[in-house]
């Protein structure tokens, strides 16, 4: 069995009911923890509560979160 535990995360809300979240993550097993990043979609239902649409998991490694933040820079630009 995972156990997936939230370390920390961001959220910006979007449209009518929509949300992009991203958020460090752990995955616990019996054979020990993993920890990546998260980036979601999703939407708040009618009852409040948060459903995920989509999602990407990618490590946790520093020339990851560089190449990341360079590209969105430079589509941006």
């Amino acid at each position: 069995m995972v156990e997936f535990e939230t370390v920390k995360s961001s959220e910006k809300k979007f449209g009518t009911n929509n949300f992009l979240e991203i958020a460090k993550k752990k995955a616990k097993t019996d054979d020990g923890e993993n920890e990546f990043l998260a980036i979601s979609r999703g939407f708040v239902a009618k009852d409040e509560s948060k459903r995920y649409t989509k999602s990407i998991a990618l490590p946790v490694d520093a020339e990851m979160v560089d190449f990341i933040k360079a590209s969105l820079d430079e589509v941006m630009a």
